[in-house]
């Protein structure tokens, strides 16, 4: 008869072999161009995750050596192309690439392997495929496409082996066409409006313009097939797949957000407050951990994560290290887009040192952080542009989209109603109300506030929101103070407004109250995403519910 130790000898050794897809390191070294640009942490713990060993490029000969090389392009085209320069890499990257080694590029990677871009004129590409990367033109879309698409295959591929119409996450402005790359090249195509390449592949080489490290389980498969394939001595030629009539749809994003603050005993916690007031009875409502609940709400299927530090980066960003903290522990097991925000703008320490908002934004970046939210100080930069009438290229989001691209710069708009008898009572961009104000006023602005809704200015969401988009920003994060915590359901009003004001994502928040109001916003607005945060925090409605209420009335979801 078995011994009872040997049996729970044998379980933990099955237990140990079915995990092993997980946990098992492999011999081959995986080599990353990191070349200080954005977040490239995701794609290091997504490597890490998958069992290998990841290095980094020290120098131009690295890239000829690399047994596995991955190009994690992020940023904007010129900025990345003027890196890889400076750092000598170009030719090495074109000879790797003639050679035929294992080699993934990764968004703006595969727009550098064209002769260049709209988004940098006059800056040259790789050369490796003809023609020029060029902006989306079609006006009824908002640019960027930020979200969850899909790819319509035009070749086998090892790298895409098992792929199952999963949406993949996308965020770009600029599209190389399809028209400039040829059978030998072409792997993979998107619909935003248009078709465009998402994916192209030769022998050993292969580029995507989606990220895999922040498309989920399926995004993980798909780098794990790179990491796993066997290198081909020759350009091998795939087979061609029939590709029918098949369009693919973006996806209605479902964002949980999670408000971050120290409480009264020095813990970080997640906290929700009603009209932005934390407080219960005096303490600061404690929701949970904040790594914590984000893994969760990975599990449960959120498409983004958002966290907002209401208090830590206002006097020192650089020095809160819990919240750095966090991103990165997040990014561990979290392959979804992260958005951060709080206190992003340039500041002086206590030892006189001065920073810029870029240098703020690229600690955030470097920890874990896809995009970067900003709040009070956006307002700040539209005051001074109105009354100036001129860029200063001074403001965080000039600063941060010139290098890090418009995608990586959310502008978070924390406004509230007020409410006039008719239009010409007020300079400011009215509506015509169906909600009636105290004293039966028919029409209402929205009035930007900052300091966490605690001071008016004398501007409306519309002006701001306009605004920063011509400063460069590339999506906005419209809030409604007077909605917020009432599980009353999302400002319609507000949200058309705005929307229908800009060409760049809007994402709809405050008021949800349950999962018809995502179907209701998503039906009567044309708000590319939603975000909610205390009814998923104390799961009155879990994501999952939203997900299937969505599915069930015909909107596009992951």
């Amino acid at each position: 008869m078995l011994s009872v130790h040997f049996v729970y000898f044998i379980y933990n050794i099955l237990l140990s072999i079915f995990y092993s897809q997980f946990t098992t390191f492999h011999s081959i070294m995986i080599t990353l161009l990191d070349y200080g640009a954005g977040n490239v942490r995701s794609v290091r713990n997504a490597i890490t995750r998958l069992g290998y060993t990841v290095r980094d490029v020290q120098g131009p000969q690295d890239i000829l050596t690399a047994e596995k090389l991955i190009f994690p392009g992020v940023g904007s085209f010129g900025s990345v192309m003027q890196r890889l320069h400076r750092d000598g890499m170009v030719e090495p990257l074109i000879e790797r690439i003639r050679l035929n080694k294992p080699f993934l590029g990764i968004c703006v990677a595969l727009q550098a392997l064209f002769e260049g871009s709209e988004e940098s004129p006059g800056v040259a590409g790789l050369s490796i495929l003809p023609g020029q990367v060029k902006r989306f033109t079609d006006r009824n879309l908002s640019v960027p496409q930020i979200g969850w698409n899909g790819i319509v295959l035009h070749k086998e591929s090892p790298i895409l082996k098992g792929y199952q119409d999963q949406k993949l996450y996308f965020v770009h402005s600029y599209r190389a066409s399809v028209a400039d790359v040829g059978p030998d090249w072409l792997l993979s195509t998107t619909d935003y409006g248009e078709s465009f390449v998402s994916g192209v592949e030769k022998g050993n080489v292969t580029a995507f313009q989606f990220h895999p490290e922040k498309s989920g389980e399926a995004g993980l498969n798909i780098l794990k097939n790179y990491l796993d394939s066997p290198e081909s001595e020759a350009i091998t030629v795939r087979q061609s797949l029939r590709v029918q009539d098949k369009r693919t749809h973006i996806a209605k994003r479902i964002i949980a957000c999670l408000d971050v603050r120290t409480n009264d005993q020095g813990d970080l916690v997640v906290t929700k407050g009603d009209q932005y007031d934390v407080r219960n009875d005096g303490e600061v409502r404690n929701l949970g951990k904040p790594v914590e609940l984000a893994r969760r709400y990975y599990e449960e299927g959120a498409d983004e994560i958002t966290f907002l530090n209401i208090t830590g980066f206002r006097d020192f960003p650089m020095k809160d290290q819990p919240m750095l903290e966090v991103l990165q522990r997040t990014s561990e097991n979290v392959f979804v887009p992260l958005t951060i925000g709080g206190g992003i703008r340039e500041f002086t320490d206590s030892d006189g040192k001065h920073y810029s908002a870029l240098d703020v934004a690229a600690e955030y970046f470097r920890s874990g952080a896809d995009k970067i939210s900003i709040g009070s100080d956006a307002v700040y930069a539209v005051e001074e542009f109105l009354q100036t009438g001129k860029r200063s290229g001074k403001s965080a989001i000039e600063q941060i989209s010139m290098v890090y691209g418009a995608q990586a710069v959310v502008i978070s708009v924390d406004p509230r109603r007020v409410y006039v008898h008719a239009p010409e009572d007020t300079a400011h961009n009215t509506i015509e109300t169906t909600t009636p104000g105290p004293q039966g006023e028919n029409y209402c602005w929205y009035q930007c506030t900052v300091k966490g809704g605690r001071e008016g200015r004398d501007i409306d969401a519309l002006q701001l929101a306009q605004t920063c988009e011509l400063l460069g920003a590339g999506e906005i994060l419209l809030n409604c103070i007077d909605r917020d915590g009432t599980n009353s359901g999302f400002d319609h009003e507000l949200i058309r407004q705005v929307r229908g004001a800009v060409s760049i994502p809007v994402i709809a928040s405050s008021g949800a109250g349950s999962a018809q109001h995502f179907v209701d916003v998503f039906r009567e607005t044309d708000v590319e995403a939603a975000l909610a945060a205390g009814i998923f925090h104390r799961q009155e409605v879990p994501v999952s519910e939203v997900k299937e209420a969505m599915r069930k009335n015909g909107i596009e979801t992951r």
